[in-house]
């Protein structure tokens, strides 16, 4: 039981209770995940947790909404730290890495939520998260082209799958070995390979 203050604002209980779930979703299947746990661990009744939350996916929704505000808002920023596309396309990889490591329980949430069966709000949260990220990829991608920085005959739908598939990948590499710090170790050297995969030919 944590020692969240038992008065908050509705904002700041709302907050308070995506982060519990993001941090129980580090340690155990989301899907296991109840609102039971959730009340436990803001040290709350699950009366006082419905008042803000009338279900466990409004919850998720809410949870599926900070994730993709802030990755997306950190993703742009990296990728406006520098005027070359390829290295902008590093700052967003290791960017991407960097919300991995200091929230892996999002990665963990994210594939429970596309793997749940029929459509669920929070399934197409995610579903469009990726899409609108695929699409920042796709314009540095095309800009790096069109700049001679990357292989004219580049297929950017391609290379942005393969982009964002690569940071799963390394996500999944962590989980299997129970070692999140990991996937920092990896990132660097699996960004140089598919740098030089998508690099300009001369």
């Amino acid at each position: 039981m944590s020692g969240h203050p038992k008065h908050l604002p509705a904002d700041e209980r709302r907050a308070a209770t995506v982060q519990a779930v993001v941090n129980l979703a580090a340690e155990q299947n989301p899907s296991d995940i109840t609102t039971t746990a959730i009340a436990q661990r803001m040290g709350l009744t699950q009366g006082a947790l419905f008042r803000h939350f009338p279900t466990k996916d409004a919850i998720l929704q809410a949870v599926m909404s900070w994730v993709t505000e802030r990755l997306l808002a950190r993703v742009d920023k990296a990728a406006e730290s520098t005027a070359s596309p390829v290295t902008a396309l590093e700052a967003v990889f290791m960017t991407h890495i960097d919300f991995v490591s200091e929230h892996p329980g999002v990665p963990r949430m994210l594939f429970g939520e596309l793997q749940r069966p029929g459509e669920t709000l929070p399934k197409r949260m995610v579903q469009t998260l990726i899409h609108d990220y695929g699409e920042r990829l796709r314009r540095l991608l095309e800009v790096g082209k069109a700049q001679g920085e990357l292989d004219a005959g580049l297929d950017v739908d391609a290379a942005a799958v393969l982009f964002i598939g690569t940071i799963q990948g390394l996500v999944m590499q962590s989980l299997l070995a129970g070692d999140v710090a990991r996937i920092h170790r990896d990132a660097p050297g699996v960004f140089a390979i598919y740098r030089r995969g998508i690099g300009s030919i001369r």
